[in-house]
């Protein structure tokens, strides 16, 4: 890809979706987000794989399953539901994040 292309879109879905997968057990969660966001809240049943780390801990998920895939505002889950589209998972980037999802009044959880 040259500089002037765009991306490839990625699929997006918004928070109730993803929640309505996951409470479904036809799901994953997977928040990218660091650490210490993470301890601060993350979205219930979500797992946390770090970005920088998650091409090497992926293996972790069950190969070939549905994920969704969530941060703070919906830039690094981006780039973490490409990685998992080219490695084979069916990924969907959840649009607008834990902002978004916190704004759904979906359920939050402190480490």
């Amino acid at each position: 890809m040259s500089w002037f292309q765009r991306p490839s879109p990625v699929a997006e879905a918004d928070p109730s979706e993803a929640a309505d997968a996951l409470a479904g057990g036809e799901a994953i969660l997977v928040d990218v987000r660091d650490p210490h966001e993470w301890a601060a809240g993350h979205a219930v049943g979500a797992r946390h794989l770090p970005l920088p780390f998650l091409a090497s801990r992926a293996t972790e998920l069950p190969a070939g399953s549905t994920v969704y895939v969530i941060c703070a505002s919906g830039h690094r889950s981006r780039t973490a539901t490409e990685m998992l589209s080219r490695a084979g998972f069916r990924a969907f980037n959840v649009r607008g994040g834990t902002i978004a999802w916190m704004r759904a009044g979906l359920p939050m959880a402190r480490d």
